[in-house]
């Protein structure tokens, strides 16, 4: 199966490249596309690959344009961190929808529903069912989802429930994951920071980079900085830098502008 992938960021390429060929040996990624452009691009300039990877989030905008763009000839698994984007993502190719980070599993079972279709249909583009029924799913579980509210934790020998609105910002520090409460009060917290993007509200919480989430509450002050990034001053301050990534700058904008 000739895969094309779609992602601005090179580390989630890599990740994916590697959780593909453990899924499937067979799997070939023909491609990679950072943006709009590349990706509009890659497909005039290629053969249609039997499905697309695609990210919604590009450096250049949301992925949705490539198809105002192009006659996109493949069907397409949208990956993404926010479920905001789930019901427009059915309406342009689409045979699943994936919240990042991606577990090996989720994927697996895409691309079994990818094939499972494929099997039983002759046409490239008539793979998914009924949208209205797809839209259903979707709300359904969008419906369900909820997020932590607390947090426990450890202070000194004994256990405290943090409130997640009392929480500025989680971030890595020497292997290990912390918060910081507004009232400048920092705590270990047994969870990944990937673990927690997914247990935070999205409208609340923005993962900046590899070693930053934060709140919106939290953010004091906003720098542009060199390699195209910008500089976040936050509250209560913190002694590490606490940058956006160039990949996430515009995304963060648009999430702080909402």
């Amino acid at each position: 199966m000739n895969i094309l992938i779609v992602e601005d960021e090179e580390l989630a390429i890599r990740k994916l490249q590697k959780t593909l060929q453990s899924i499937d040996m067979d799997t070939v990624v023909v491609g990679t596309a950072g943006g709009i452009r590349d990706s509009v691009e890659w497909l005039e300039q290629h053969p249609a690959p039997d499905l697309i990877l695609m990210d919604i989030e590009l450096a250049d905008g949301q992925s949705f344009e490539i198809f105002n763009q192009i006659r996109v000839a493949a069907p397409v698994i949208f990956t993404t961190s926010y479920d905001e984007y789930a019901l427009k993502a059915f309406k342009v190719n689409s045979v699943d929808y994936l919240l990042k980070p991606i577990q090996k599993d989720e994927l697996e079972a895409a691309l079994l529903k990818f094939k499972s279709l494929r099997q039983s249909e002759s046409d490239p583009l008539a793979l998914q069912p009924g949208i209205q029924h797809l839209v259903q799913e979707l709300k359904q579980a969008m419906g369900h989802k909820e997020y932590r509210k607390r947090f426990l934790v450890k202070q000194g020998q004994r256990l405290v429930s943090v409130e997640l609105k009392d929480i500025a910002y989680f971030f890595s520090d020497d292997k290990l994951n912390f918060f910081k409460t507004f009232d400048d009060k920092k705590f270990i917290v047994d969870y990944t920071l990937d673990e927690i993007e997914e247990m935070v509200p999205p409208s609340d919480f923005f993962r900046i980079s590899r070693g930053f989430l934060v709140s919106t509450k939290s953010i004091d002050a906003i720098h542009d900085y060199f390699g195209n990034r910008l500089k976040l001053y936050l509250k209560p301050a913190i002694d590490k830098e606490s940058l956006v990534s160039r990949e996430k700058v515009s995304h963060f904008k648009q999430w702080l502008g909402k």
